[in-house]
């Protein structure tokens, strides 16, 4: 079976945005419109296809991305069923609450553009500024859309400000918009020079029709500053341009996409998704300006066999090579496991490699996802999305490939979880289905870690926030049939040390026969954020917030006895030393100790390195981190005050207060302890008129006062704790 369209003919992109941007109804009319789907089904209705999970309807939010495969003949087409006219689209909708970012993470991993939606009345939003960096991270080019112009409030040059001055300065408008409010009636294109009603059965019919004179002026001067934004980017173009020559739309619309796909340029269009307005043209675009796998450099990898690096272009010829970006539970088929293919084909049936862990799979069948929908294909080629059924042992951000031409692909690194909670099942019958409904729910989502209480006993399951654990506990109930008691959330403290010190430790037993002997000398210091492509000396080791340095010279410990003194320090740092939590961004050296031919071993030296760990994070200053949030809260003016003083008595810090219309923008840092239930507080002090959307920041020091009261709650000791 041939790949049905050209390989330059593929466009995979997400539509991410904030929270309430109009994401899905979005990506509702580019269902519609691409004949997908023969209804649309509105958010507020709980009728959507990408929101298909029962509590994404009942919540009416995005939880988790959605992948859908579709055709597309550009609105200017007559032959709308001309097959060589149609392109395919990948198209993967996105959650837009913080919670639930993972999805977002890696989802612009895999995929080659994205379209950004923003609400014409708010502008940029936290989330879209945490998804554009995943994007500025990633490298996806992007394409902007002011979406909702038909709100009470809407404001394009508000919001186009917002993006240029929150985001990038490399935005330029190619669209204006026709009218706003009640009275938005479409769009104008600055490169065609002309403008856009949507008419017939959902706006299903895209008409062309002249500028209409209040706007010609400022179709004019924009299309100008487009002009010259976009010469700027070919030296020819520049050349006559500087010599009175203006660009023709060919010249225009080539030149954009180069700069586009370089991330030189993030082209601003607008519409009203729910209205029916624009979205054609944003689907045009996506063709226009959003690279094919075709434009991209080939991708990189590391040869497992020899660390040398390899690459893999875009081509079906090429040996195969896959990402598997997430796992989903499917209660009729069991596991789908989502991978994008950067080269080469695959079929159904056969073997491949994982790469990652070294091991072979069947890959039992493949399908094509819409949304929660399955149509199974034989094989899937370069450039494409799809999901496989049967892997079981494969993972999220493992590379699948050809066993002959092994390749690892860069892993997704996801962020840490902040919130942690107990949970228990109700009755003994559960409890065997609660590991197991944890274990698939903790594959599916990297964000998602479950712990075991080694003290207590007690399971422990920690997430992005407060929302992100209630409904995965929620999944556990209808998908798995558990029923489930949990506790109070906790915060996901963590601790690390402030300064360098050393510590020596010997540890001897003896007992009738063979002691057990290990001798030590270690220092520990702080380390700060390092460059994961910097090149390691051979005597360095390197995890996530963890380094080991064995500085050992002539043997005085053998080497066999290294990996258990750097297992030792590893433990040590699970274990905590302020009050039990997890000891992060630590480098141990090893630099001398001794041993004994005959009553030394590996017990002996781990046992000895988690002594001398203690002993040396003692005179370290070692501290309590606590996870800081950034709150920005949208509120009516009266209340600023009664807000701001609420801030202080948390501990928070105002960043920064602006304006958003009639309201007003605080935006401030608040430790996370202080911030459980803030939403009845917020909603309580403002008459239910104030909003708030809070995510992780970064982890900082707690204050000491607030330290005792956390150790005591644990049952440690302050002042041995704190011992120097």
């Amino acid at each position: 079976m041939a790949r049905k369209f050209p390989l330059n003919r593929l466009r995979n992109f997400g539509i991410v945005a904030h929270v309430d941007a109009g994401k899905t109804t979005t990506s509702e009319r580019v269902l519609f419109y691409t004949g997908m789907s023969h209804k649309i089904g509105e958010v507020h209705d709980g009728a959507t296809v990408t929101d298909w999970m029962e509590q994404e309807r009942e919540r009416g939010i995005t939880i988790t991305a959605a992948a859908i495969s579709c055709n597309w003949s550009k609105s200017e087409v007559v032959d709308r069923k001309d097959e060589s006219q149609m392109y395919t689209f990948n198209i993967i909708d996105t959650p837009g609450h913080i919670d639930f970012t993972a999805e977002v993470k890696r989802s612009m991993r895999v995929l080659d553009g994205a379209v950004v939606v923003f609400d014409s009345v708010a502008g940029v939003e936290p989330q879209s500024e945490t998804n554009w960096g995943y994007a500025d991270e990633a490298g996806v080019p992007r394409i902007c859309f002011i979406n909702k112009m038909d709100r009470l409030g809407a404001d394009f040059e508000k919001s186009y400000k917002s993006i240029q001055d929150r985001l990038s300065k490399k935005a330029v408008r190619i669209q204006l918009p026709w009218g706003a409010e009640e009275n938005f009636f479409g769009v104008v294109d600055l490169i065609k020079m002309k403008a856009y009603v949507f008419e017939g059965e959902m706006g299903m019919v895209v008409k062309e029709v002249e500028i209409p004179a209040e706007l010609q002026a400022d179709a004019e001067k924009y299309r100008a500053e487009l002009i010259e934004r976009v010469v700027e980017h070919d030296d020819t173009l520049m050349e006559a341009f500087l010599e009175g020559n203006l660009p023709s739309d060919e010249d225009l619309k080539a030149t954009l996409r180069k700069a586009v796909i370089a991330n030189q340029i993030f082209p601003v269009m607008t519409g009203s998704a729910l209205k029916n307005i624009g979205v054609q043209l944003v689907l045009d675009a996506v063709v226009d300006y959003l690279p094919a796998p075709t434009d991209l450099p080939p991708v990189r990898g590391i040869n497992p066999k020899d660390d040398s690096e390899v690459f893999r272009s875009a081509s079906d010829e090429e040996p195969f090579c896959a990402l598997a970006f997430k796992l989903q539970t499917d209660p009729f088929v069991g596991q789908l496991t989502f991978f994008r293919v950067y080269s080469g084909v695959v079929k159904a049936g056969s073997y491949i490699f994982n790469a990652s862990t070294g091991e072979k799979e069947r890959l039992g069948r493949i399908v094509r996802l819409q949304a929660d929908k399955r149509t199974e294909v034989e094989e899937v080629y370069a450039g494409e999305i799809a999901a496989g059924v049967g892997l079981k042992e494969v993972m999220t951000s493992h590379t699948l490939c050809d066993e002959d031409k092994p390749i690892i692909l860069e892993s997704i690194i996801f962020p840490e979880p902040v919130v942690a909670m107990r949970v228990e099942p109700k009755t003994k019958n559960d409890q065997e289905k609660m590991s197991t409904a944890l274990k698939k729910l903790s594959d599916e989502d990297p964000t998602f870690k479950v712990t075991s209480d080694a003290e207590t006993m007690e399971t422990i399951i920690a997430g992005m926030g407060e929302l992100h654990l209630e409904i995965l506990v929620d999944r556990m109930k209808r998908e798995f049939g558990v029923e489930a008691n949990v506790g109070a959330p906790q915060v996901a403290y963590r601790e690390t040390i402030q300064r360098e010190a050393e510590a020596e430790y010997k540890y001897i037993k003896q007992s009738g026969g063979r002691g057990q002997y290990g001798h030590v000398k270690i220092k520990i210091r702080p380390i700060e954020a390092r460059d994961p492509e910097e090149k390691l000396p051979k005597n360095v080791t390197r995890e996530d917030h963890f380094e080991f340095i064995n500085n050992i010279k002539g043997g005085v410990i053998p080497q066999e006895f290294i990996p258990a003194v750097m297992k030792g320090a590893k433990e040590a740092m699970a274990r905590g030393f302020v009050a039990g939590y997890k000891m992060e961004d630590v480098a141990v050296e090893l630099f001398d100790g001794s041993y004994h031919d005959v009553d030394s071993s590996e017990i002996a030296f781990k046992l000895a390195a988690i002594h001398a760990f203690k002993e040396a994070a003692a005179r370290a200053g070692a501290v309590l981190l606590e996870p800081v949030m950034k709150v920005e809260i949208r509120t009516p003016e009266q209340f600023m005050g009664d807000i701001n003083g609420n801030i202080s008595s948390k501990r928070g810090q105002v960043e920064s207060m602006g304006d958003l219309g009639d309201k007003k923008v605080i935006t401030a840092k608040v430790p996370l302890s202080e911030m459980f239930g803030y939403t009845n507080t917020l909603r309580s002090m403002t008459q239910g008129r104030a909003s708030m959307m809070m995510e992780f920041d970064h982890y900082d020091v707690v204050p000491p006062n607030v330290a005792i009261e956390i150790k005591k709650a644990r049952g440690v000791k302050s002042d041995e704790a704190d011992a120097e």
